[in-house]
C-alpha cells in the first residue's frame, strides 16, 4: 500500500513538474489558435493583407513558447508584432495581449531597470502618434504596468537577499565575537588556574620533605598529590595551549599576573586621564579580596564599562560603584552620556556578558533611571574570602 501511494505520489509530482515546464508552450499554442482564428474571423477573405496578418498573429503569440531561454528574444518579437498589426494593417491583435504582458513582466522581474526602460519606449512612441482611438494609450498603460510589476517583484527578492545577507553576516560576526571573548577568557582564567595547581604541587613537595616524622604512607600519598597536580597541569596547558596561537612570540613570552580589584584605582585614573572627563571610584560595604577569577571578572567588567564610556560618551562624568556584601558584589558603572541602540548592541557588552554568565551572575545594560547609560552586574561571592 505504501509502495503504491509512494509511486502514485511520485508520478503526479513529475506530471505536474511537466506540465509547469511545458506551460509556455502549451499558452503559445493556445494563443496562436485563438489569434488565427480572430485574424480569420474578421472576413477578410483573399485580401492581400490576410497572410501578412495570419504571419502577425502567430508572430504575437507562438514567440510565448521560448520565453524561458529567449526571453529578450520573445519580448522583442511579441512587441514587434503586436505594434505592426495595427500600423500596417489597422488590425488589433487581442490574443497576443496576454503573451505580450507575460513576457513584459519576466522583462521587468529578471532584467535591469535599463532594459525594462527600453522595451517601454516602443509602446510610448505608439501612443504619441496613433490618433485613432485610446488603443495606444491603454496598450501603453499595461505594458507600464506588466514592467513595474516585474521590477517591483524583482526589487523585493533583492531586498530580501540583501536582508538575508546583513543578518547572516552579522550572526557570523557575533558568533566570531563571542568565540574571540571566549578564547579571551579562557587564557585569563588558565593563568590563574595553573598557579594553583603549581601551588598545589610544591606545596605537596615541601610537606613530604619537611614534615618531621611523616609516615611512609603519608609520603606517598603527598607524592601522588604532586604527581597529579604535575599532570592536570601538563594536560591543561595541551588542551588549552592552542589558544594562545593567535598571541605574538614577544607577547607569549612578556607576560604579567592578571589584574584584580587592587587594581581599579589605576585603571580609574588612566580612565581620568584618556577620556578627559570626571571618573569617581566608590566603594561600600567591607572590602575584602576575592577569589582570583572573581576579581578578573570584575576588573574586566569595569575596564570594558569605561571604555563604552569613553567610546559613546567622551567627556562625560562616569561613577564607578562596588557593593561588597556577605555574598554579594555588585559593580554599577553610570555615565552621563546618551544611551542607545547602539551601546547595547556592542562586543563590549557581549564580552560583560559571557564573563558575567561564566561567574554565576547577571548583568543588566541599559539607559539609567536619572538619565545616561548604566551598566550593573552581580557577582556571586563563594566561600570565604582568600
Amino acid at each position: 500500500m505504501t509502495g503504491t501511494w509512494t509511486w502514485t505520489t511520485a508520478r503526479a509530482r513529475a506530471q505536474r513538474a511537466a506540465t509547469a515546464r511545458d506551460l509556455p508552450l502549451l499558452a503559445a499554442v493556445l494563443l496562436a489558435v485563438v489569434a488565427l482564428g480572430e485574424v480569420t474571423g474578421q472576413g477578410h477573405g483573399p485580401e492581400p493583407e490576410l497572410p501578412g496578418l495570419l504571419a502577425l498573429a502567430l508572430g504575437a503569440s507562438v514567440p510565448l513558447a521560448f520565453v524561458r531561454s529567449q526571453l529578450l528574444l520573445t519580448a522583442t518579437a511579441l512587441t514587434a508584432a503586436t505594434l505592426l498589426a495595427p500600423l500596417t494593417y489597422g488590425q488589433t491583435l487581442y490574443a497576443g495581449l496576454p503573451a505580450l504582458a507575460a513576457a513584459l513582466y519576466l522583462v521587468g522581474r529578471r532584467q535591469p531597470g535599463r532594459t525594462a526602460v527600453l522595451f517601454a519606449v516602443p509602446f510610448t512612441a505608439y501612443a504619441l502618434t496613433d490618433d485613432s482611438g485610446p488603443y495606444g494609450v491603454v496598450l501603453l498603460a499595461g505594458a507600464a504596468a506588466a514592467l513595474t510589476a516585474g521590477g517591483a517583484r524583482r526589487a523585493r527578492a533583492e531586498a530580501a537577499r540583501r536582508s538575508a545577507a546583513d543578518w547572516a553576516y552579522a550572526d557570523t560576526a557575533l558568533a566570531h565575537a563571542a568565540l574571540g571573548e571566549r578564547a579571551r577568557i579562557a587564557r585569563e582564567l588558565h593563568d590563574i588556574v595553573a598557579h594553583h595547581i603549581s601551588t598545589i604541587s610544591v606545596q605537596a613537595e615541601t610537606a613530604r620533605y619537611t614534615t618531621p616524622g611523616l609516615p611512609p604512607e603519608g609520603a606517598e600519598r603527598l607524592l601522588a598529590i604532586g604527581d597529579t597536580a604535575r599532570l592536570a597541569l601538563t594536560e591543561m596547558r595541551r588542551l588549552l595551549g592552542v589558544l594562545r596561537e593567535d598571541v605574538p612570540e614577544a607577547a607569549a613570552v612578556t607576560r604579567a599576573p592578571q589584574p584584580g580589584l587592587h587594581q581599579l584605582l589605576a585603571l580609574v585614573d588612566e580612565a581620568r586621564e584618556t577620556a578627559g572627563g570626571a571618573v569617581r571610584l566608590i566603594l561600600r560595604g567591607p572590602v575584602r579580596a576575592l577569589e582570583p577569577g572573581l576579581e578578573l571578572t570584575a576588573y574586566r567588567i569595569v575596564q570594558e564599562a569605561l571604555t563604552n564610556a569613553r567610546r559613546h560618551a567622551p567627556g562625560v562624568a562616569v561613577d564607578v560603584e562596588l557593593h561588597y556584601t556577605q555574598d554579594e558584589l555588585t559593580l554599577r558603572i553610570r555615565d552621563c552620556g546618551p544611551g542607545g541602540s547602539a551601546r547595547e548592541a556592542g562586543h563590549g557588552l557581549l564580552g560583560m556578558r559571557e564573563r558575567t554568565a561564566m561567574a554565576g551572575g547577571t548583568l543588566r545594560a541599559g539607559p539609567a533611571s536619572a538619565g545616561g547609560f548604566l551598566v550593573e552586574a552581580s557577582l556571586p561571592v563563594e566561600g570565604p574570602a582568600v
